[in-house]
């Protein structure tokens, strides 16, 4: 019992870092009803600037704090999601208003392509590390309930709490905010929204800055984790089953997705791999959602649209 709850406890672990990413793509659809294939690449440029921006403000103004490094380079990072946010809406959004939603996802795919190639440009193509001083130690609990007691990651656990929270934010903005009421009435009906004064150039700035700062806080996490390495726009794929699972318009909705894959990758993996060969861990998530789609393909948490002719 205490190796399966190991085992249960590090799947919700990963499941919530799987959520932070795809929380990024729900906000994209919830305000343009597009599915945004560059929010991969907007983890890893946010990552790379935060990376780079923590290296070099310490030596451009002169100080040795760790605390203010990260600090800066957060601020600094974050200012330069906005400014992605603006010349996205500038140069591509509002020249693709009111087309066809395969349109804008073909925008969204040169964006990400964009955005991978301006990181390695500004930033270079090494592996950056990402120091904000998550503990590194795993942490060991209930060892007077099971011999041996339970063996926990301490950065999973911070990123976990990161994530709620986050996530609890982003649910009342959406709905106790007259922008978040604004924000689904664009998704609803572009045309609609601008019928009744809804400013469109500015919501879209205002959510693509939404999704930069989950990309960025995203970023943080796995550049702690993992390094930052161009490898980590590919951590976004993971996030796609999780959209697909939890519904491409709730918010929620991915955190019980990711949730759900995390645990169901990490046990299958341990109790099933032996019999199978291995390797389930990688096409579980993707095998999941495809059954999703074949009966529920809404996710668990979508709105059911029923067109009337």
């Amino acid at each position: 019992m205490g190796f399966f709850l190991e085992t249960l406890f590090g799947g919700l672990m990963v499941g919530m870092l799987y959520s932070l990413i795809a929380i990024g793509f729900v906000l994209i659809y919830k305000a343009s009803g597009v599915f945004n294939f560059a929010q991969g690449a907007m983890v890893l440029f946010a990552a790379l600037a935060m990376a780079r921006f923590a290296e070099w403000l310490p030596q451009w103004l002169g100080f040795e704090s760790r605390i203010l490094a990260n600090v800066l380079a957060f601020v600094v990072a974050m200012a330069i999601m906005v400014v992605v946010a603006w010349m996205i809406e500038r140069l591509a959004l509002s020249k693709l208003v009111n087309q066809e939603g395969i349109t804008l996802l073909m925008a969204t795919l040169g964006i990400a392509y964009f955005l991978d190639g301006l990181g390695q440009t500004l930033f270079g193509n090494d592996i950056y590390k990402i120091d904000v001083g998550m503990p590194k130690e795993p942490l060991m609990v209930l060892e007077g309930t099971f011999q041996g007691g339970l063996l926990l990651s301490q950065e999973d656990l911070i990123a976990a709490g990161v994530a709620a929270a986050l996530v609890a934010v982003l649910a009342l903005f959406f709905q106790k905010t007259a922008t978040g009421r604004a924000l689904r009435a664009v998704a609803d009906d572009h045309q609609a929204a601008q019928s009744i004064g809804i400013p469109l150039n500015r919501i879209w700035v205002i959510v693509w800055s939404v999704a930069g700062f989950a990309a960025l806080v995203a970023g943080i996490i796995w550049g702690s984790k993992l390094g930052v390495q161009f490898s980590l726009s590919l951590v976004a794929l993971k996030a796609l089953p999780v959209v697909i699972l939890g519904g491409l318009t709730s918010v929620p909705g991915a955190i019980i997705g990711g949730l759900l894959i995390g645990v169901g990758e990490k046990l299958s993996e341990i109790y099933l791999g032996p019999m199978l060969g291995g390797g389930i861990e990688i096409w579980f998530a993707y095998v999941l959602a495809l059954v999703f789609l074949l009966v529920r393909p809404q996710g668990l948490f979508g709105e059911k649209i029923i067109d009337r002719v």
